[in-house]
């Protein structure tokens, strides 16, 4: 019955509340800063095998091509969107995070034999 009342308590308090909108052009800066943060993820990674350097440098390069670009529209005289800057972060963030828990995981065949042997 608590729970009930709880969820109808909670339910009613919806009506107040507004959802964001989110444009086409913010998605096409998440999706951006995807592809340049995953590229930057691969060629650090490739580089020096090493997973926090190709975090960091990946996340850092699609915030800062995000930064660029907005400096950019406030030069052509548009105003500087910080959502549109985070959306780029964010889109980085994605792409670094799901590459930091995938690349790099092999498994040692010899290892997977020891382990059956003993």
């Amino acid at each position: 019955m608590m729970k009930t009342f709880v969820l109808a308590l909670a339910l009613s308090f919806t009506s107040f509340c507004s959802a964001q909108f989110v444009s086409g052009d913010d998605k096409l800066h998440l999706g951006g800063g995807f592809v340049i943060s995953s590229g930057t993820y691969t060629a650090v990674y490739l580089k020096t095998k090493n997973k926090k350097k190709a975090f960091w440098y990946s996340l850092g390069m699609s915030a800062l091509v995000g930064a660029t670009k907005e400096c950019i529209d406030v030069g052509q005289d548009e105003r500087f969107d910080t959502g549109e800057m985070v959306a780029t972060t964010i889109g980085g963030l994605v792409a670094s995070t799901t590459l930091s828990l995938f690349v790099g995981k092999k498994r040692n065949d010899k290892q997977k034999e020891v382990a059956l042997v003993n």
